[in-house]
Parts: structure tokens; C-alpha cells; sequence
């Protein structure tokens, strides 16, 4: 018995010991969203931005994922046959009143590999639902992903285990939902969060991106 508690004690602690190091690089600020990025993973640990009165028409046909940014981010080819989507943290929906802006979020420094059950499922009914939100309060949104098994695809392009989803009004002030995704091949889940919660679990430092 005091074996098997040793174990649990060493595997609790080399994980929080990795999730401690995994902190951002540097911040891309292309003005319509901001990306928190790491270079180990080659991709963001979370993206910001604000939504009001998301939605529109814009055809987004030609769009496709690309790097404008002086860094090594995941590519195409990292993707290709992995049986990942490119998930987007700042959703290209949410800015389709905008073409410029809509395509600017076409880019691998705001995308995270998702399932295609995620992606497709419980996170893009939690957009949907996030942007009708927006056409009566403006929203602070902050998503992103937590790594914990050191899965990766292509060349060293790390697979989040979980996604996340922060909104905050920006009227009141007041948190409306923290949001938790399995990022699982099959029956994708979602359940609710404490934002206190949230950062003891991925120990990233959520609340200071909070407006005042």
C-alpha cells in the first residue's frame, strides 16, 4: 500500500513539476486576437479576444491556415492524415462581418489540434451559443488548451488533452461561464469550471488577462 501511494505521490508530482514549465514565449498581437504562444509546443497555450455582435456573411472558401509570424509554428503537413482539425481558438465565425478579420484567424498561432468530435461538436455549439451572447453584451473570451500526456502529430506539434473556454461581460464585469472540453475521439465532454479551478488544473495565470 505505501508502494502504490509512493507512485501516485512521484506521477502527481512530475506532472505538476511539467505543467509548471509550461508557460508562454511570447505574445502575438495581430489586432484582432492575441496568441499566447510556446515554442516548445510550436503553437498557443490560449488566444484573447473580444466578441460583440459576432457573425456575417463572409465566404470563407480560400481561406486556409497559414504562418505570418516570425516564429516556428505547426504547419499543414503536420495536420495532413493525423485525423485532427485545425481548431480554432478565435473563432473565424465570430468575426464574419469582417472579411480581413475573419481571415486573419486562419493562422497556425491560433489554432489547436482538435478532434473532430470536439471541434465539430460541443465546442462549435458553445461558439454558436457564445455569439448569440454577443449581440447584446460584449464579451471577453479566452480558450485555449492543456497538455498532459505529451501526445504529439507531425514534427513535434503537441495535441492538447483538454480545451477551455473563459467569457466574461464586459458590461458587468461578471465571469459567465468557464467552460472544460475532453479533446477525446469519441463522446467529446463539457462541464463547468471555476476559473480558481481552472488555473490550479493547467496552472496557467488566467485572471490577470480578466478586465477590471
Amino acid at each position: 500500500m505505501k508502494k502504490i501511494s509512493a507512485i501516485l505521490i512521484l506521477v502527481f508530482t512530475l506532472y505538476f513539476s511539467l505543467m509548471a514549465q509550461i508557460k508562454p514565449d511570447t505574445l502575438i498581437n495581430n489586432g484582432v486576437y492575441k496568441s499566447y504562444f510556446s515554442y516548445k509546443l510550436k503553437e498557443p497555450l490560449y488566444v484573447s479576444y473580444i466578441l460583440y455582435k459576432g457573425g456575417g456573411d463572409c465566404d470563407r472558401k480560400s481561406f486556409h491556415f497559414k504562418n505570418d509570424a516570425k516564429i516556428n509554428t505547426a504547419k499543414q503537413s503536420d495536420y495532413d492524415h493525423s485525423g485532427f482539425d485545425e481548431g480554432h481558438l478565435a473563432n473565424a465565425e465570430d468575426f464574419a462581418n469582417n472579411c480581413i478579420k475573419d481571415e486573419s484567424t486562419f493562422r497556425f498561432y491560433n489554432c489547436l489540434p482538435q478532434t473532430p468530435n470536439l471541434n465539430r461538436g460541443v465546442w462549435k455549439k458553445w461558439e454558436t451559443g457564445i455569439r448569440t451572447e454577443s449581440q447584446t453584451d460584449s464579451l471577453l473570451i479566452i480558450c485555449g488548451g492543456i497538455f498532459t500526456s505529451g501526445k504529439i502529430i507531425g514534427d513535434k506539434v503537441s495535441v492538447p488533452d483538454y480545451c477551455f473556454k473563459i467569457v466574461q461581460s464586459l458590461k458587468t464585469k461578471k465571469i459567465l461561464w468557464v467552460l472544460f472540453f475532453t479533446n477525446k475521439e469519441k463522446d467529446s465532454a463539457m462541464e463547468f469550471k471555476t476559473i480558481e479551478d481552472l488555473e490550479k488544473f493547467s496552472q496557467y495565470q488566467l485572471k490577470n488577462l480578466l478586465a477590471k
